[in-house]
């Protein structure tokens, strides 16, 4: 008998085992302790979740890969594209000329307004202009700090400006009656004391009435109906009483234009008549006409930035077409009321000389002409109205020019006979308010 010996090498633990063995036959019978060699099972289990885990990550990274090289062509071309289109306005940047364009605009609108208090206070000093003086000096120094630290806030300084401006345009010499209304606000509008329909047609459902609103004049009643789509009109008619007024008796009709079409004729109707004076928007431009009855002559003036051609309407409730132009007189001033795009749609009151017709005063404010459905003027205070319904408007707003203040808390409700306002004026001789309400023809008492 033969004994064999046996040696095993166990390479996880680097150690040998022998074990004896015996010949049987042809073979060699051993007997071997296996559990040193046990198959970790469990941590091959772990370690193919963590292999799995890895190809699946890898996998995924691959997959994002692919995709952005898929994209980056595409990024390219849009970056490309942005690049060419901006490429036009590179100067604007590198020169800084955006900036220093805007800023330039604010320094000479601050000069302006400087060089205007500036006169006022030479000629009448007061501690309101001085004040003023004061902060519009803060104003550019400011501008040049912009300038100079490439801070810009231009909307905030705008904001500053047409404030500052508007403070300015009360500091201007204005005659003392302008300034010395028994109050400021109007607190009542009585019932309709005139109401009947136009002298035309119930057709004519656009135009103006009223008064002739000189203090010194005698008295005398006027109507203006526009025909060509309620847009223009080229005749004004006139009555001496108002007698002959209500019972459409001994008018005449003054020819404002030879046609509708003239450059001449009406277009709107926001039509006043102050001094035997017709002043009204200029056919087809943003001008102010005025045209004297007596003399038959007629003068210009341009509105800079006015929007017209149904821009910047009197809507509210609904637009009322070709109301962009509105003008009112008071005491010994005419006013336009209108909108601009430099003042982002919000009403812009300017007055006007009205022997010389040029503009002496404006004033910026915070309304949108859109919001409303008429304004007119008294005392110097610029009142909005608002549609209710059909049958009642009301007076909301009022911004007084003379301390530059907004009144947003106002309810002075007035009845009408019909939803549409065409135009609404108060006459200083009398103290009413004339309405054109659709082709009605109403009057109102105020009250302070």
């Amino acid at each position: 008998m033969f004994v064999y010996l046996l040696l095993l090498t166990v390479t996880v633990t680097v150690e040998a085992q022998r074990v004896p063995g015996q010949q049987k036959t042809d073979s060699c019978l051993c007997k071997i302790n296996s559990s040193i060699w046990t198959f970790p099972a469990f941590r091959f289990e772990d370690v193919t979740r963590q292999v799995q885990i890895c190809e699946d990550a890898l996998n995924e990274f691959e997959e994002k890969v692919r995709n952005t090289n898929a994209e980056l062509p595409m990024m390219e071309a849009t970056l490309q594209n942005i690049s060419a289109r901006l490429k036009a306005f590179d100067y604007l940047y590198t020169s800084g000329l955006y900036s220093a364009l805007h800023l330039r605009q604010l320094n000479q609108e601050l000069e302006q307004i400087h060089q205007s208090v500036n006169e006022t206070h030479t000629q009448n000093p007061n501690k309101e202009t001085h004040n003023l003086l004061i902060e519009l000096n803060k104003a550019k120094n400011d501008v040049q700090r912009m300038y100079r630290d490439d801070f810009f806030n231009l909307e905030t300084m705008k904001k500053r400006l047409r404030e500052l401006n508007n403070r300015a345009q009360s500091c201007k010499t204005i005659p003392n009656d302008f300034r010395t209304c028994h109050q400021r606000i109007m607190t009542r509008i009585s019932s309709p004391s005139i109401t009947k329909l136009n002298s035309i047609s119930k057709s004519y459902i656009s135009g103006a009435w009223g008064r002739d609103a000189l203090l010194s004049n005698k008295e005398r009643y006027w109507e203006h109906c526009l025909v060509s789509g309620h847009k223009h009109g080229n005749t004004i008619r006139m009555y001496n009483s108002r007698e002959d007024f209500m019972a459409n008796n001994n008018y005449k009709d003054e020819e404002i234009a030879p046609s509708y079409r003239h450059e001449n004729a009406v277009q709107g109707s926001g039509t006043i008549l102050y001094n035997n004076t017709v002043f009204y928007q200029c056919y087809s431009t943003a001008e102010i006409c005025s045209f004297d009855i007596t003399t038959q002559a007629t003068k210009r003036v341009q509105l800079a930035g006015a929007g017209i051609d149904n821009k910047f309407p009197f809507c509210y409730y609904s637009c009322h077409d070709w109301t962009d132009i509105d003008l009112e007189a008071d005491h010994d001033a005419v006013w336009v009321i209108y909108a601009t795009e430099e003042n982002h749609g919000n009403i812009v009151v300017s007055r006007l000389d009205p022997l010389e017709l040029n503009i002496t005063h404006t004033w910026k404010t915070h309304l949108f002409k859109r919001s409303v459905t008429s304004t007119f003027m008294m005392c110097g205070v610029l009142y909005a109205t608002r549609y209710v319904n059909a049958y009642q408007e009301e007076v909301f707003y009022a911004f007084d020019t003379t301390t530059g203040q907004e009144v947003n808390t106002l309810s002075l409700p007035f009845e009408k006979v019909s939803a549409g306002i065409a135009n609404l004026n108060y006459n200083p001789v009398d103290g009413r308010l004339y309405m054109y309400n659709d082709a009605y023809l109403l009057a109102y008492d105020t009250f302070f």
